[in-house]
């Protein structure tokens, strides 16, 4: 390293931090080292779901190697604002010119009584324990290895999914698709209701259910039954007073036995690092239109950033979020050095002014397929509810399973959902980034020119 590169420290190896690293890696003037804590080679979480299916084998979701930038298996535990450096569990340390937090989201566990303590106390009352055998977030590929094994273990598993949202629909084919038999508990009143309006969930419901799927949705989860794990059990070592799982209370006092329970409940940005540092946290760690934090040798990236009061949690977010902040670093040139022992660094000086991150719009995409129930692909981009005075443009076909719905404000596309067919997504995508004025929509939501 020479003495006039500028070390760039990322704590977080996923889609953000790989990214980052990926597209400085070519300037001499930058030294990167990337902090990741999980010891697998890094992976796309948009693929878990195909991982856990069987479709694609674990390394079909591995990202591009990075190389040595990279140290896998290595967990920051503490920022030195002061001293620009990072501690790490390892008792290494990083020192850094200019910090970038990618550490991602952390799966929500919802305060079910049994989920931790077997005498009924609810999960918030008891941080940091083991969950029961057979109970399993579904964020990391641990996670997926781990479901993976629990569904290939027996026939006829049965496992309940706790939460109808994207994350929660994805894992509930897939455990179908592996032959289990699989409930969904939705405490809303429509699958995916931050993405599809109701029409467009009732055809997701029908597809589901297709698969052999069994929906509940208005459903809320009161907690959890277990059973101790006998010692000497096949399930091999683990702590002692382990239990399993056995099934799933309901509020309406209703149980549903389960071998494997998935908690698809959402994530929240994992923020516990930049909270210690005393960085501004609300959702997420707050940046600014350069994606810094209140220290400006400190940037945010991804899942656990939140810009003009928005959290993304989205993969098409977190890769332009990583590019517009190359852009920043590759354009300001690296000051000197600062001291170790504390005090401000010197600030640096842009050679233009670097281009600024407006924000995402950002578009969900997902394809539903399953055995003999066919596939439905799904496409949600911006404001799928209509307001006062909105227009609404809908074309359905229940024999073909398709949906298509825009909601139009003035002469602007300000959202849409399409299920079963999608040829029309992408031009329904450029008018509503591009914020077109439009004309005519027939064309756009027809594959006939509306004619």
């Amino acid at each position: 390293m020479t003495s006039e590169q500028q070390r760039v420290v990322v704590i977080g190896g996923g889609l953000a931090g790989l990214r980052l690293a990926e597209r400085l890696g070519g300037s001499p003037a930058v030294r990167v080292a990337v902090l990741g804590e999980e010891p697998h080679v890094p992976y796309n979480r948009v693929l878990l779901a195909e991982v856990l299916a069987g479709r694609y084998a674990p390394e079909v979701a591995a990202l591009p190697e990075p190389g040595a930038v990279l140290r896998r298996g290595v967990r920051a535990v503490r920022i030195d604002r002061a001293d620009r450096t990072v501690h790490c569990d390892d008792g290494s340390t990083e020192p850094y010119d200019t910090l970038v937090l990618a550490t991602g989201s952390n799966p929500v566990l919802p305060p079910l009584r049994g989920l931790f303590d077997p005498g009924g106390a609810p999960a918030a009352s008891a941080p940091g324990r083991e969950l029961p055998d057979g109970v399993h977030a579904f964020r990391t590929m641990d996670d997926c290895l781990a479901l993976s094994a629990a569904v290939a273990a027996g026939t006829a598993v049965r496992a309940v999914v706790i939460g109808g949202g994207l994350l929660g629909v994805s894992a509930a084919r897939a455990l179908a698709e592996r032959g289990a038999q699989v409930v969904l508990a939705q405490q809303g009143e429509r699958l995916m209701e931050r993405q599809l309006d109701e029409g467009a969930a009732a055809l997701l419901h029908a597809h589901l259910a297709g698969l052999g799927i069994e929906i509940h949705t208005e459903c809320r989860v009161r907690g959890l039954t277990t059973a101790p794990v006998p010692a000497g059990s096949a399930a091999g070592p683990g702590p002692a007073g382990r239990r399993r799982v056995t099934g799933v209370e309901l509020a309406d006092g209703y149980r549903l036995d389960a071998d494997v329970v998935v908690l698809a409940c959402g994530v929240r940005p994992r923020t516990g690092l930049a909270r210690a540092a005393g960085l501004e946290v609300r959702t997420g760690i707050v940046v600014d239109d350069l994606l810094r934090t209140g220290d400006p040798a400190i940037h945010a990236i991804g899942d656990c950033a939140e810009h003009a009061g928005r959290v993304y949690g989205l993969a098409g977010a977190a890769l332009e979020q990583a590019d517009a902040l190359a852009a920043v670093l590759a354009g300001t040139a690296p000051g000197p050095h600062p001291p170790r022992t504390g005090g401000p660094a010197p600030s640096t000086a842009p050679a233009s002014a670097p281009p600024q991150y407006t924000g995402t719009r950002a578009l969900t995409r997902l394809t539903l397929s399953a055995g003999g129930g066919g596939t439905l692909d799904l496409a949600a981009f911006g404001e799928t509810d209509a307001l006062p005075g909105d227009d609404v443009l809908r074309l359905s076909d229940a024999t073909r399973r398709t949906y298509r719905k825009v909601v139009v404000r003035g002469d602007r596309l300000v959202g849409g959902v399409l299920l079963g067919e999608l040829s029309s997504v992408a031009a329904l995508a450029r008018s509503w980034e591009d914020e077109e004025a439009l004309t005519d929509l027939f064309h756009l939501i027809t594959d006939d020119g509306g004619s």
